[in-house]
């Protein structure tokens, strides 16, 4: 039997409460088995320098991050997530069980 996914997009940024909703709803999604993808983007990808993502990254979620705005906000590329552009996104959108959106 396949897993479930679910996808989860992020676009505000650290400061925002939504951080903390997003690693708390990956975390359980992750406790129960589901597949868990997280994409930053737009200011969102400043997350991926908060310890809440490599804590995640480190349980098991699969990390991408706008490319695009990633460049336009100096975050330089590294391996702390996959740096990619809109059709991952558009795969993640239909490829999961289940996409939800932090806006």
């Amino acid at each position: 039997m396949e897993k479930k996914k679910l996808g989860i997009l992020l676009s505000t940024p650290p400061e925002d409460k939504n951080l903390a909703t997003v690693a708390s709803l990956a975390n359980e999604a992750l406790r129960q088995g589901v597949d868990t993808y997280l994409y930053l983007i737009d200011e969102g990808v400043r997350n991926v320098d908060r310890p809440e993502m490599e804590r995640l990254k480190q349980n098991g979620v699969k990390l991408f991050l706008c490319a695009y705005g990633a460049r336009r906000r100096g975050i330089p590329t590294s391996d702390k997530a996959v740096f990619c552009g809109l059709v991952v996104l558009s795969d993640l959108v239909k490829g999961c069980d289940r996409f939800v959106t932090f806006n």
